[in-house]
């Protein structure tokens, strides 16, 4: 007789695959230490690396500051009561209480380490761009002439900062100088305030695109990210939320079917993009998941709005005389006339990653693998138009993995992954969610700490 058929147990339970989270998390920590071991090694035998602690930015340096209590008060009050908060709060209240939570959060670990070092006086050292306000008295012929200043030999050539982005970037803080909110403080204060907002941009476009439910568990994620010591204070942080509010809007016009609201929202992504692109050259990288939101919505008629917006932008900036591409050709010979030229690949193209782990956090790891491990299946999905939240929980974070591979790769970012890469980096703890619901506390807690020994344990130069 033939034995008889094998019970049917149905789907895989949704808790399934979590030793294979924890080893996510390991092999991602594990990483970490490598890359840490072999930079302190290659760091005690040449200075090339140019960082103080490798793979981060930073120096060693334990301390405690003003921020610590409040710092350890919100994150054991996010671990405790948020997942449960995000689940039971009305929508409309949790992106405003996400970013109300990720600013405190985000003011807290910068004033661990006071407030003239942490907040004020960050954006007012040596290269930073505060330094270049007063060069634009005569706004329009510094702008014309920005270009004559990046390269090292050049006569008065601008600080690191302001030489390495285009003139979008040092502009934000000449237009904060002249509605008298200039100087470091205001400077500080601007890049929190809005770097924050990046965590409600991030939950809008999850709801859109993943469901509310994937939105509601990614929510606390969000809010504990460990990104958030380098968004405090870096106009990085300003960056990433000027990038994620364009895709938000984006997605938010994807998923208009008709009215004018469509042609509203996607004209102000475009807008945004075209900001984005002016603010840093790596945020060209936005094309990708750009392109994952339209393929994941297969909607292509909002780029009718978004391209001409991008366009007037560009426009704009070459009218007042700055070219993008000329200035991006002379930041490549200045780039390696510095560190870049210095700095080995080798290590780098490895050392970046690991320190792309330390604002993305474990649980960032463990939630990609199983993005990962989705992904093929969600390609099937898509093809026969099934499921789309399912294949936009996977697509969107492959997308901004892909962005961080080739910024990667390109050996332009050799070094300060940590600030440079926030605005890729700040959406992969989202995928957080997609890890079983009893873990995710503890995944939770393991994101919080990974901030608070960061920030309590090195002196990081943002």
């Amino acid at each position: 007789m033939p034995e008889p058929a094998a019970p049917d147990t149905g789907p895989p339970k949704p808790d399934s695959g979590r030793r294979l989270d924890l080893a996510a998390g390991g092999a991602a920590f594990a990483l970490f230490a490598v890359v840490a071991s072999i930079g302190a090694y290659l760091l005690s035998r040449s200075p090339s690396l140019h960082v103080g602690w490798p793979p981060l930015m930073a120096d060693w340096g334990p301390h405690l500051g003003p921020g610590t209590p409040t710092a350890v008060a919100v994150a054991a009050l996010v671990v405790g009561y948020g997942p449960r908060l995000a689940e039971r709060l009305p929508w409309r209240a949790i992106p405003w209480a996400v970013w109300a939570a990720a600013m405190a959060w985000t003011w807290s670990l910068a004033l661990v380490d006071g407030w003239q070092r942490g907040v004020a006086g960050r954006l007012t050292r040596p290269g930073e761009y505060l330094r270049g306000v007063d060069r634009f008295q005569h706004f329009s012929s510094t702008v014309h002439d920005f270009t004559g200043h990046i390269l090292i030999n050049s006569p008065s050539n601008w600080g690191t900062h302001i030489a390495g982005h285009p003139i979008g970037a040092v502009l934000t803080f000449v237009g904060l100088d002249r509605i008298g909110l200039g100087g470091g403080a205001w400077g500080g204060v601007f890049c929190i305030t809005v770097g924050s907002s990046a965590a409600a941009a991030v939950l809008v476009t999850l709801r859109l695109l993943a469901g509310e439910g994937r939105a509601r568990a990614a929510a606390p994620f969000l809010v504990l990210a460990p990104g958030a010591v380098w968004v405090g204070v870096s106009a990085d942080g300003y960056f990433t939320a000027v990038a994620a509010w364009a895709l938000a809007l984006l997605t938010l016009a994807s998923t208009r079917t008709r009215g004018w609201w469509t042609a509203v929202a996607a004209s102000a992504s475009g807008l945004l993009l075209g900001a984005a692109v002016y603010l840093s050259y790596g945020l060209i990288l936005l094309a990708i998941p750009v392109l994952a939101v339209l393929l994941c919505t297969r909607r292509a008629r909002p780029l009718l709005y978004v391209l001409p917006a991008c366009a007037a932008v560009v426009l704009v900036f070459t009218l007042l005389g700055f070219s993008w591409w000329q200035a991006y050709g002379l930041l490549r010979i200045r780039y390696f006339q510095g560190y870049g030229g210095v700095r080995p690949y080798a290590y780098w193209i490895w050392g970046n990653l690991g320190a792309v782990l330390a604002p993305a956090g474990v649980a960032a790891a463990a939630g990609l693998r199983r993005a990962l491990a989705a992904a093929p299946g969600a390609l099937r999905q898509w093809r026969r138009r099934a499921d789309p939240q399912e294949v936009a929980a996977v697509v969107l974070p492959c997308a901004f993995l892909l962005a961080l591979l080739a910024a990667d790769l390109s050996g332009m970012s050799k070094a300060e992954a940590e600030r440079i890469w926030l605005p890729f980096t700040w959406w992969l703890p989202a995928t957080a969610a997609l890890l079983p619901a009893r873990d995710r506390r503890g995944w939770l807690a393991a994101q919080a700490a990974t901030a608070l020994l960061v920030n309590h344990l090195l002196l990081t130069d943002w």
